[in-house]
């Protein structure tokens, strides 16, 4: 599954509470406008999610999850563009592919609900993006405990990987995720994608979702007068489009993003620069 170049995957969270634009497109009529902005700025697919895995977050129920996501993935499926639904739970993960998507972007890899593993199995057309992950966002910031984050989170990785085939899921229908964010601190982060290169030894496309977290933040701003580590996520766009220019040079499969347009833009920078 190789590309010319790194894709952008549009964020669209139909989220109250998702740390970086919480609220924004909530509302199903913001949601729409904001999914046609992003494709009449060129995104190559669309993340759709209806659950906040900032840290800290609690669950919410599956049928307030189904609500959230499945109407409009209905309504974007006519416009052509590549959708990607965001969820841990099957029932969600069947409900959105009926509606039209064809990528199920799994934060947990497969942890979270043992089904997931066989929905994915028996839908042979479907992209199945693996996340590195170690718990749900109430606690996991409490397991950034590594003596080697590469290593480990490289190891782990294979290990969701060989469940994934054990239960019938063609290899060259997973993507990988080294979890950016979750269960990380922010040194983790950053040798994470300072060795990119390691994780694609593993032999899977990789998606890098760094977009507008805190780490880039406290770099770039440390502190802002209200304490706030970080400032706000809006200012941390600069920082997160320098990540996306250098993983392009790495050529992952695609980048995670809640602005398009910019991101487009270093990448095909990026890869003029590496011609």
């Amino acid at each position: 599954m190789e590309n010319e170049r790194t894709l952008v995957m549009g964020i669209l969270n139909v989220t109250p509470d998702s740390f970086a634009d919480g609220g924004r497109h909530f509302a199903f009529e913001d949601a729409i406008k904001r999914a046609k902005e992003m494709i009449s700025e060129g995104v190559d697919l669309i993340d759709v999610g209806g659950e906040s895995t900032r840290p800290g977050a609690e669950r919410i129920s599956v049928e307030e999850e189904l609500d959230r996501v499945i109407p409009v993935i209905v309504e974007l499926q006519p416009l052509g563009v590549l959708l990607s639904v965001d969820t841990m739970r099957a029932e969600v993960a069947e409900a959105a592919i009926g509606a039209g998507a064809s990528v199920v972007n799994d934060v947990s890899g497969g942890l979270a609900d043992k089904e997931m593993a066989k929905l994915i199995a028996k839908n042979s057309t479907v992209q199945y993006v693996a996340m590195h992950w170690r718990g749900h966002s109430r606690n996991m910031q409490g397991l950034a405990q590594y003596k080697d984050v590469v290593r480990e989170v490289r190891d782990e990785l294979e290990a969701r990987v060989q469940a994934l085939l054990q239960a019938g899921i063609d290899p060259e229908r997973i993507i990988l995720d080294p979890g950016i964010g979750f269960a990380k601190t922010s040194e983790h982060n950053w040798e994470l994608l300072r060795n990119v290169d390691r994780l694609q030894l593993l032999g899977y496309p990789l998606l890098i979702g760094a977009s507008r977290k805190r780490f880039l933040g406290e770099l770039t701003q440390g502190s802002t007068s209200e304490g706030i580590p970080g400032g706000s996520p809006d200012d941390r766009e600069a920082a997160s489009i320098a990540v996306t220019t250098q993983m392009a040079r790495h050529k992952v499969w695609a980048v995670r993003t809640h602005s398009v347009k910019a991101h487009k833009d270093a990448i095909l920078v990026a890869n003029e620069l590496e011609r």
